[in-house]
């Protein structure tokens, strides 16, 4: 053992009691219910960089609040008071903006804006923006979000995630999809090049030329991609892919296909070509859970470095452009890093839906 011994820390149980409803509390500062999710973390044994580690902090921070509890116990997670000037908005008046915030709208919005609550809270909008600035709200943002159905979902999640962190020996893992639609676009008039104090511009609206569709697999151990562009996606088109990746692993490793649930991966034929090449293994994604699948996070960075700036004056021309990003992939692989355990994926999916279950909305 190294380092200072520390002070037991144990919880009677009102305070945990106390501390679990900070974390939970929808009133409850973030930076408060923060101390108190650390605060249980280290009552359960778990280890300062383990506690670090799971909920983004530094040690020194685990550390620190750890130690104020041991001290003064609850009143040790609140703010020391600061020097300065005294404050002019007592803590009353925070809870009330807060409370608001997150469990009221307007008359005639969905949401309310610095001013609509300066003026029902009789503050300034500068106050309301600290307020909301300190406590991590942003009413005018909405996030989308999509939960799965499968039945299978945690069985598929410990398979993938397994691939992806314990690769099999002797055998290639690669993520398979199409981005299918990819429109060749031309501006109506020239773009304006980029300039000191002003932005590259164009036109807002284009011409459109056509569309292609990128077959991609994307072997997970080094990021190299074996690509091909199809006019149409049907099943006839994947099955051609399918063939190309057969003549670009080599003969002695096994395959490992991660894919999603789309109908062209499921036609008789391509069953049939699974079941003449038994080295292919196929691992099929959960519904609406394509963000397991990596090469949708290459495609992502395939539109934003390469496409969507991009200007094609035909369906071939965009075709050569894809081609070329693919080559300069290549060229220079950089994998992805999976660094969620399945465990952590499932918890993380439980909380959510812990939350979306008790949410009155």
């Amino acid at each position: 053992m190294r380092g200072r011994p520390k002070v037991e820390l144990v919880l009677s149980e009102s305070e945990r009691e106390e501390l679990s409803a900070l974390t939970l509390r929808r009133k409850t500062a973030q930076a408060l219910a923060l101390r108190a999710r650390i605060v249980l973390a280290c009552a359960e044994g778990q280890d300062s960089k383990v506690v670090a580690a799971r909920q983004r902090v530094s040690q020194q921070t685990v550390c620190k609040w750890r130690a104020r509890f041991v001290l003064y116990r609850l009143d040790g997670l609140l703010d020391a008071p600061r020097s300065g000037a005294p404050r002019t908005i007592d803590d009353s008046r925070v809870d009330a903006v807060i409370a608001k915030t997150l469990e009221s709208v307007p008359e005639g919005a969905t949401h309310w804006s610095t001013r609509t609550m300066a003026r029902e809270a009789g503050l300034s909008q500068t106050a309301v923006s600290r307020i909301w600035r300190a406590f991590g709200l942003q009413p005018h943002r909405q996030d989308t979000f999509k939960l799965s159905t499968d039945p299978m979902f945690v069985d598929k999640v410990r398979d993938i995630v397994g691939l992806y962190m314990a690769p099999p020996l002797m055998a290639m893992v690669l993520c398979v999809d199409e981005k299918s639609q990819i429109q060749a676009l031309d501006r109506t008039q020239p773009q304006l090049p980029l300039a000191p104090g002003l932005p590259a511009r164009r036109t807002h609206d284009y011409e459109r030329h056509g569309t292609t569709t990128l077959f991609a697999a994307l072997d997970i151990a080094t990021g190299q991609v074996i690509g091909e562009t199809h006019r149409r996606h049907r099943s006839g088109e994947f099955l051609q892919f399918l063939r190309t990746i057969e003549a670009n692993v080599p003969a002695m490793l096994d395959v490992h296909l991660v894919m999603d649930n789309y109908g062209t991966h499921k036609t008789p034929s391509i069953k049939a070509w699974f079941a003449r090449h038994p080295r292919f293994h196929v691992h099929f994604t959960p519904t609406s859970a394509s963000w397991l699948n990596q090469v949708e996070r290459w495609f992502s960075t395939l539109t934003t470095r390469y496409i969507r700036r991009g200007t094609h004056r035909s369906t071939r021309q965009l075709e050569d452009a894809i081609k070329h990003y693919v080559k300069v992939n290549n060229a220079d692989p950089k994998p992805f890093v999976w660094t969620k355990t399945a465990e952590d994926i499932l918890a993380s999916v439980e909380r959510f839906c812990l939350r979306t279950s008790n949410s009155r909305h």
